[in-house]
């Protein structure tokens, strides 16, 4: 049995043998006697939510994998939670969100693995913000290069990685301002090199980035929201002075509102925009951004420049269920190191769309899980979601 395979056996023995000690503990809501892991995870010292991760990603092939979900309370923040939650059917849900740590891993078929552990806290009534995750593994995939673009490069990535990201809100507002770290090891072997001739793939690489972060976050809930919005713009530097193997620079900037409608509807928008810029010829080839929409291959379309727009309609038909149907455009432009400009992107936009559901597995807390069905012009998946997707 491959090391990938022992490790998912593991992992899903270890959900069968937690949800066996929690014997003790109701899986009915009192409020409304619908099934519900709110009080599992509270009450239960090892109690997780476990999210399958069942891999339709057309770059990598089918997998499957399994994801715990941790939430950290107190007791004096347990009793709380539980007496609103009592109350109104949202009543838990409208607290300060409790610390999160998520932990699993995954394999396909066509030998692509990775295991994740990651970490989320708030400290001083949602004025500290902290972040943090490692992850490793082998990605096997598709690049698609400048000097190929419409054809496919099958490249092997193997390594770890990790960030951290931390943040202070300024005083009586929404408004978060803070410092983030990234790290990555990896080592790149093209399977299909002599398909791209005169393609360079750098073998190992160090990737190591510092920078800072601006959020402002106005959404009327962390794992589920359905009004409010949200701004996030991230800049980072990697260079050699800090651990790099390269010199380039990154943006991020990204935003989601969400707009109630009509009663239990709501129209939510999404956008993303990222840069990288550099004076080198050669990069790693995962360094790169991408288009990231439901549908579309990871990776698959790559370049300096790349922006994504979504909208998405959310009908909660019950108070436990809810539907949605989604769609989007996203372009990119400058791939490599082509002297295309940021204003390519809208040449040539590719499309997604799909539809989804969620049930509310744990209401205290204000948890949706579900799945969407993605298509684009070439691919189509699905993927199992904790939140909006978006």
């Amino acid at each position: 049995m491959c090391k990938p395979i022992r490790q998912l056996s593991y992992l899903l023995a270890l959900s069968g043998s937690v949800f066996n000690t929690a014997h003790a503990v109701s899986f009915t809501d009192p409020v409304d006697g619908m099934f519900d892991m709110g009080e599992y995870l509270a009450e239960n010292a090892y109690g997780f939510l476990p999210i399958p991760v069942i891999i339709t990603e057309p770059a990598v092939g089918y997998g499957f994998g399994v994801i715990g979900m941790f939430l950290h309370e107190t007791e004096e923040q347990k009793e709380k939670r539980r007496k609103l939650a009592m109350e109104s059917i949202d009543g838990g849900a409208q607290l300060i969100p409790p610390a999160v740590t998520v932990a699993g891993g995954a394999a396909t078929e066509n030998g692509t693995w990775f295991a994740l552990l990651g970490h989320r806290r708030v400290w001083k009534q949602d004025s500290i913000r902290y972040m943090g995750g490692v992850g490793f593994g082998t990605a096997i995939m598709d690049f698609y290069p400048s000097i190929t673009p419409n054809k496919g490069v099958e490249i092997e990535t193997k390594g770890f990685g990790g960030m951290q990201k931390l943040q202070f809100r300024l005083p009586e507002t929404k408004l978060f301002l803070g410092v983030q770290q990234f790290y990555s090891r990896s080592e790149v072997s093209p399977n299909l090199f002599d398909s791209a001739p005169g393609l360079i793939f750098p073998v190992k690489t160090k990737s190591s980035g510092l920078g800072f972060n601006l959020e402002y976050d106005a959404k009327n809930s962390f794992f589920y929201p359905t009004e409010g919005w949200d701004f996030i713009a991230e800049y980072l530097w990697y260079r050699e002075g800090i651990g790099s193997d390269n010199d380039y620079e990154t943006f991020l900037a990204s935003s989601t509102a969400y707009v109630p409608i009509a009663n239990n509807w709501t129209l939510a928008f999404a956008v993303e925009y990222n840069s990288l810029t550099t004076d080198e010829t050669t990069l790693p080839p995962l360094a790169y951004p991408d288009i990231s929409l439901r549908g579309i291959p990871v990776n698959r379309y790559q370049g300096n420049y790349t922006s994504s727009y979504q909208t998405q309609v959310m009908w909660q038909f019950t108070p436990r269920w809810s539907v949605s149907v989604f769609g989007g455009v996203g372009g990119n432009s400058g791939v490599g190191h082509s002297n295309e400009g940021a204003s390519a992107m809208f040449d040539d936009m590719k499309w997604a769309y799909g539809t989804g559901f969620r049930y509310l597995i744990a209401r205290r807390y204000g948890v949706h899980m579900g799945m969407d069905f993605g298509f684009s012009e070439e691919d189509s998946a699905f993927y199992f979601n904790v939140g909006t997707g978006l």
